[in-house]
């Protein structure tokens, strides 16, 4: 029995290093169960590298590749919910354009999806490394089954966004991706969860992620603190948690925004996540 088809969503910008998008986009072209439909939206003008990459990789994707180019930088909310409304088919991958997939990531998401009709969203533990791809610094191990991921998205963000795969039309009719910054795919789940969709992780780590200290420093300071602050009284407003929720939710996250990079570090990876 063939798998069903489904679309890639990847958003580019100017600050990537043409190499990441290139091993990210490969990672794409290798799988075991290829995509018809490879969506990557140009969020700007971006740089020589970076265009060179994506004409290296137009000739290798042939047809199946679709670029589409912002003039100016929207925000990865808006250049997401666009590339959504682009996509040919009903499931769609999310990749992120500086990261790897496993050979056979879509294949497995792909079988979820077979395996139980009623699910929205499928996604993966991952694997995060240094910036060269080279050292090992932490799992991020999510929950398995839709129960313990609806109890966890009180808290924290249950879906690694950049393993997940999606049915087209719920994130549509949950208002497709808004903008919140920091927060676009957290705000996403949580409409969707409120419209009663299913998820679930492959408990396995299926994307190999790019982490760093530049991705501590973007999960703090004042720009981030107040990203905080009005993600969550956006889901208050939803009535996804309670008053007493979201209280705890924000003293949690502004105390982790607000700490020396160094020490958010040692908190995202001893605490947050599963440490090597």
């Amino acid at each position: 029995m063939s798998l069903q088809k489904y679309s890639v969503l990847m958003s580019v910008y100017a600050k990537e290093k043409p190499e990441f998008l290139r091993e990210s986009m490969m990672s794409m072209y290798e799988q075991t169960v290829p995509t018809d439909d490879f969506v990557l939206i140009c969020d700007g003008s971006l740089n020589e590298g970076l265009d060179s990459v994506i004409d290296e990789m137009a000739k290798m994707f042939g047809e199946r590749l679709r670029v589409f180019r912002f003039s100016k930088n929207h925000g990865l909310g808006y250049a997401l919910k666009f590339g959504v409304e682009k996509c040919k088919n009903e499931l769609i991958a999310r990749m992120d354009s500086d990261d790897i997939s496993v050979k056979d990531r879509f294949e497995r998401e792909l079988r979820g999806f077979e395996k139980n009709s009623d699910l929205a969203v499928v996604g993966s533990n991952i694997v995060e490394y240094d910036e060269k791809m080279e050292k090992q610094l932490a799992n991020k191990n999510v929950p398995e089954e839709n129960e313990h991921i609806l109890q966890m998205m009180k808290k924290r963000n249950p879906m690694n966004h950049m393993s997940v795969m999606f049915r087209k039309n719920k994130v549509l009719a949950a208002g497709n991706y808004l903008e919140m910054p920091f927060f676009e795919d957290y705000y996403l789940w949580i409409r969707m969860a409120k419209n009663g969709d299913e998820f679930y992780n492959v408990p396995e780590a299926l994307v190999k992620v790019r982490g760093g200290v530049g991705m501590f420093q973007r999960r703090g300071g004042l720009k981030y603190a107040k990203s905080v602050v009005k993600f969550q009284k956006a889901i208050r407003k939803v009535g996804f948690v309670s008053f007493a929720r979201t209280c705890v939710n924000m003293s949690e996250r502004l105390a982790v925004a607000l700490v020396p990079n160094g020490v958010r570090r040692v908190i995202y990876s001893g605490i947050l996540r599963r440490g090597i």
